[in-house]
């Protein structure tokens, strides 16, 4: 492939046999079952990808991926004569045959396979039964290794030795590697907050092909840019992390402003850093966002859900500070008197008030439960005979009642209508 020319690879890829609790841990009965079939039919199968790194991490893996020497067609042959039932066949096409063992558990088998045209999204694909050039196709050496079911290690990249000094490095050159899928841009800074040490240990080249190609990304489904920016603002070093991706260039690309507010998003990162306060990714970025209009022009890029749309504009609406005798009331205020059709708003001031790093205010209103007002329609009917008064009147006495604590009844609150009635039809 053109500029790989200098790709290094190791000579004798088998480096170690795994004998740990967490590789062990992955052999249920129907891995076992799976392990012997593949044997059988003299096919070999290797598990690939992000499991292997984890277990040489010492983490139990939460999703095993694997890798087989056998195709598609052979694949159905063999579990087909097996009696085995295979699912989910739409993943054949690129390659992936989901056998379901003993009617309890599913794997995900893909052949091995190069890219032979890439688009900066998606590949053609040819079928092989290199083990290394199935390696030299993924995006970086943590991710590239393989671990037999006998517990061989198969690192053709120098995998190990990154994952070991906490390295995250593209396999091969990185402007090839991105320039066959610009996702892994994301990806790179995902891995990056997952494995690194240190915040700003990124090899300069790396980030330099980064902000190369970044255009890219113009590419890329905004869903599929948003699932891979939420694992990076969960992960570590989210703020330092996000603030290097704007360094980059990607800022535009992926929804924000060309000038996002780095100064507001710092003192909301450092602070719930430092009170040890759990964000939601919409809810830190939404410290970039300078308005409503950006925040809808973030939404119309990534697509995002309902609730991360409405809580980013619910933090736009209301982080301002709202002096009150009484701290409690003005967000009382929101829960009980919304404007417009807000649903979920306790949520939504609990974030808020996270946001706003005020943890004392926070434990007082989760255990605040919105009392009940006492006045409906119904009542109001014998008071008011314009309809369209209805509503105004009752907004009204909502907010004395709320302004007296709720200590108001409904029978004090009717004998006001007189009054808020002559208020509102007041021709002055």
């Amino acid at each position: 492939m053109d500029g790989e020319q200098d790709l290094v690879s190791r000579p004798e890829p088998a480096i170690m046999k795994l004998d740990t609790p967490e590789f062990h841990s992955i052999f249920t009965p129907e891995l076992n079952t799976l392990s012997t079939l593949f044997k059988k039919y003299n096919y070999e199968i290797r598990i690939a990808g992000g499991a292997v790194r984890d277990i040489l991490m010492g983490i139990q893996p939460k999703d095993l991926d694997f890798a087989t020497t056998a195709t598609p067609d052979e694949m159905k042959e063999m579990f087909t004569k097996e009696e085995v039932r295979m699912i989910n066949m739409k993943g054949e096409k690129h390659g992936t045959i989901t056998p379901r063992i003993n009617d309890a558990e599913n794997f995900e088998i893909t052949t091995l396979r190069i890219d032979v045209l890439t688009n900066g999204r998606h590949a053609e694909v040819e079928f092989t039964r290199d083990w290394k050039l199935d390696a030299n196709r993924r995006d970086l050496t943590v991710n590239s290794m393989f671990l037999g079911l006998d517990g061989t290690v198969y690192d053709y990249f120098y995998g190990y030795e990154d994952l070991k000094k906490r390295k995250i490095a593209f396999v091969g050159n990185p402007e090839v590697r991105i320039q066959e899928d610009y996702l892994r841009i994301l990806r790179y800074f995902r891995f990056y907050g997952r494995i690194a040490e240190q915040p700003e240990s990124h090899e300069p080249a790396t980030l330099k092909a980064i902000a190369k190609h970044v255009n890219g990304l113009e590419r890329v489904a905004g869903e599929r840019i948003w699932k891979e920016w939420q694992k990076i603002m969960e992960g570590k070093f989210a703020g330092e992390l996000l603030k290097t991706m704007i360094n980059c260039e990607l800022g535009t690309y992926i929804g924000l402003p060309k000038n996002p507010d780095i100064e507001a998003f710092d003192k909301v990162y450092q602070r719930a850093l430092d009170k040890g306060i759990h964000l939601h990714p919409i809810t830190l970025i939404t410290a970039l966002l300078k308005d409503e209009e950006q925040v809808m022009k973030l939404h119309g890029r990534l697509k995002l859900s309902a609730f991360e749309r409405d809580v980013a504009l619910f933090i736009v609406r209301h982080r301002e500070d709202k002096p009150c005798e009484k701290p409690l009331k003005p967000y009382q205020h929101l829960v009980l008197m919304p404007k417009g059709k807000v649903y979920g708003t306790k949520e939504f001031v609990c974030e808020l008030l996270r946001y706003k790093g005020n943890l004392e205010l926070l434990e007082e209103f989760s255990k605040w439960q919105p009392p009940r007002f006492p006045v409906n329609g119904d009542m109001l009917k014998q008071h008011v005979k314009e309809g369209k008064l209805m509503g105004k009147v009752l907004y009204k006495l909502k907010e004395e009642w709320l302004n007296s604590d709720f200590e108001l009844s409904a029978e004090d609150l009717l004998k006001r209508v007189p009054h808020i009635l002559g208020e509102l039809t007041d021709p002055l």
